[in-house]
C-alpha cells in the first residue's frame, strides 16, 4: 500500500514548478510586445528640433538686419547743407498717424562753432504733416528733437493682417530766410509694422519720400499661427461632442469644463492678437468667429443630449 503512494508521489511535478514556466512565459510575451526604441527616430527629433531653432534664428537675424538700414533721401552740393534725421516711432492705424521723431542738424558754415546742434542762424523747416507744418529753431539755441504725425493713406485697418498703407515724408528749409538743402535720414522703431521705400521727390529745395508700411513678419507669422490655432481648437471640440453624443455617455462634466474654458480662451488668444486689431478684422471673420460658434455647437450639443439620456436613466420612485 505504501509503495504506489510513493511511486506516485516521485513521480508529480514539484510544486510551483508550473508557475514558473508561465511567469517566464508572460515575461517572453511582455518583452516581445515591448516597442523597440530606434536610436535614429531620437536623433531625427533632435535634429528638426535644431534645425527649427536656427531656422528661426536666421528669421530674426534677418529681420533685424533689414530694420537696422538707414534709409538715405536726397543729396548735398555741398558741406553746407541741414540733415533731418527721423525716426519711425509709431504706426497707429486705427488713428491713421506715423508718429515720428525729428531731429534737425546743420552742417558746415549752417552750424555754430562747430557744434551740429546750434544754427548759426533761424532755421524754418516745413514738413508735409498735417497736424505740425513747420518747426522753428532760433539762432544759437540748441535744437531739441520734436514729435511730428504724419497721416496714412490707401489703407483700411480691418485688412488685418494684410493691411498695408502709406505716408508722405517731406521737408523743406529755410535758414536766414533763404533756402538751403536737405537730406533726410530714416530709420525704423516700430517692431510691428516693416517699412519700404516706395518713391522719392526732390523739388525746388524740397525733399519727400513715400514710405510703404506694412505688417512685420514675426506679426504676420503670428497672426496666421492664432487662425490656425483657433481651428485646431474649434475642430477638436467640435470632434469630442459629437464622440460624447454618439456614444451616448450623457453629460461629461470634465469635458463640459474644458470646452467652456476653450470658450473663453479664445477671446484672450483674439485679444492678443499684436497690433491690437479692431473687431470685424480679417482675422475675426477667418478664424476667430466661425471658432466661437463651433465650439458654442459642442457645448449645446453635450448638454441637450445628455440632459435626455441622463433623464431617461432615473429610477423610478
Amino acid at each position: 500500500m505504501s509503495t504506489p503512494q510513493r511511486r506516485a508521489t516521485t513521480r508529480s511535478p514539484r510544486p510551483g514548478a508550473r508557475p514558473r514556466v508561465r511567469v517566464r512565459t508572460r515575461e517572453r510575451a511582455v518583452g516581445a510586445t515591448r516597442p523597440k526604441v530606434r536610436p535614429w527616430s531620437a536623433y531625427a527629433v533632435a535634429t528638426a528640433i535644431v534645425l527649427l531653432v536656427v531656422a528661426g534664428l536666421l528669421f530674426y537675424l534677418d529681420e533685424r538686419s533689414s530694420r537696422g538700414r538707414t534709409q538715405v533721401v536726397g543729396t548735398a552740393p555741398g558741406p553746407d547743407h541741414l540733415e533731418v534725421h527721423v525716426l519711425l516711432q509709431r504706426v497707429d492705424a486705427a488713428a491713421q498717424t506715423l508718429t515720428t521723431k525729428v531731429l534737425v542738424r546743420p552742417y558746415g558754415a549752417l552750424e555754430m562753432n562747430g557744434n551740429p546742434l546750434v544754427p548759426a542762424q533761424d532755421v524754418l523747416l516745413e514738413t508735409t504733416s498735417l497736424e505740425q507744418t513747420a518747426l522753428r529753431y532760433p539762432a544759437g539755441q540748441q535744437i531739441a528733437t520734436g514729435t511730428v504725425a504724419f497721416d496714412l493713406y490707401g489703407g483700411r485697418v480691418t485688412d488685418y493682417p494684410f493691411d498695408r498703407y502709406h505716408a508722405l515724408i517731406g521737408f523743406r528749409a529755410t535758414i536766414g530766410g533763404q533756402p538751403a538743402p536737405v537730406v533726410i535720414a530714416i530709420e525704423e522703431a516700430d517692431p510691428f509694422f516693416a517699412f519700404a521705400q516706395e518713391s522719392r521727390q526732390s523739388e525746388g529745395g524740397a525733399v519727400a519720400v513715400t514710405e510703404r508700411i506694412s505688417r512685420s513678419r514675426s506679426t504676420f507669422i503670428l497672426a496666421w499661427f492664432m487662425m490656425a490655432a483657433m481651428w485646431a481648437l474649434a475642430l477638436s471640440v467640435l470632434v469630442a461632442a459629437w464622440l460624447i453624443v454618439r456614444q451616448r455617455r450623457g453629460i461629461v462634466w470634465p469635458a463640459l469644463g474644458w470646452m467652456a474654458a476653450t470658450l473663453f480662451a479664445l477671446v484672450g488668444m483674439r485679444n492678443a492678437a499684436p497690433g491690437s486689431p479692431p473687431i470685424g478684422s480679417v482675422l475675426d471673420y477667418a478664424a476667430f468667429f466661425w471658432a466661437e460658434l463651433l465650439v458654442a455647437v459642442g457645448l449645446t450639443m453635450i448638454v441637450v443630449r445628455g440632459a435626455r439620456i441622463e433623464g431617461g436613466h432615473r429610477p423610478a420612485p
